[in-house]
């Protein structure tokens, strides 16, 4: 049977990367904006920037590092996308997903999401971190929309359940013990780049959603797709009341991202070290 241009890619770009790397990773991380950081705590670090993999979108956003990061942390083998690339940036849905893909291919059978997001919530605070325990698509698309290629995942998915439950629970659990404030939440996900006006807020919270971001719903579809286990973490870097909203400042909510991500480290890496 012959190979889809889908598989012939994802093995093209495992093929390369066993070149350089033999780690076979248990977890892939996906690292949101500002969140960078969190590479730094990998021990026996091996990386591979984007632009050298066959067929591997490159972010062009600031913040975003670009690099395919391999190692451990709390004794689990990890690869690590410090930066992600965006819809927003002119690439197709299969473009921004499949680095993912290839993650899952290297070995990788759980996916942590994570992302900078606004707050609808007015239980929300700056700096919190929610975790998604669902999500809403109006982003315009799906990475799933084609031909299905049956030997990676099948063509209907199921979603009633797409972020991992067990995992929520844990993290839970461990966040309580390290003192670190969470939330749970619904997260929307926009195609961007603008932000909403205070009319599209509304709507958005109207519909159920606590949180409202560009990204990480078409990494979590393609992910549940190939049978991994999903969880996001989500940093509220600004919140989004639409009778009192101020404009927003890049700087300020970079600023959260990378205070919080230090929270976010450290509830990762605690996560990593009771998972089986």
């Amino acid at each position: 049977m012959q190979k889809s241009q889908l598989r012939q890619h994802i093995d093209e770009a495992v093929a390369y990367i066993r070149q350089h790397v033999t780690d076979v990773p248990e977890v892939a991380i996906i690292l949101g904006t500002g969140l960078g950081g969190i590479s730094d705590v990998i021990e026996d670090k091996k990386e591979i920037p984007y632009s050298d993999i066959p067929h591997f979108p490159v972010s062009t956003v600031m913040s975003h590092a670009g690099n395919l990061v391999f190692g451990q942390i709390s004794g689990k083998s990890v690869v690590m996308m410090a930066g992600r690339v965006h819809y927003y940036e002119g690439y197709t849905m299969q473009q921004v997903t499949f680095p993912v893909r290839v993650m899952k291919y290297l070995g990788a059978n759980t996916l942590f999401i994570s992302n900078a997001v606004g707050g609808m919530n007015p239980q929300y605070r700056k700096g919190d971190i929610v975790l998604t325990t669902d999500h809403i698509n109006l982003m315009g698309d799906n990475p799933l929309i084609g031909p299905n290629d049956d030997t990676i995942g099948p063509r209907f998915p199921d979603m009633s359940a797409p972020y991992d439950r067990e995992l929520i629970d844990l993290a839970e659990d461990v966040a309580l013990n390290e003192k670190i404030r969470t939330q749970r939440g619904v997260m929307v996900a926009v195609a961007g780049p603008n932000l909403e006006t205070p009319a599209e807020y509304r709507f958005l919270r109207a519909i159920g959603a606590d949180t409202v971001g560009m990204s990480s719903v078409p990494e979590n579809l393609v992910g549940v797709h190939m049978g991994m286990r999903v969880m996001t973490f989500s940093i509220v870097t600004d919140l989004c009341f639409p009778d009192f909203l101020a404009p927003v400042n890049i700087e300020e909510i970079l600023q959260i991202a990378a205070e919080s991500g230090k929270k976010l480290e450290r509830l990762i890496c605690k996560l990593l070290e009771r998972m089986e």
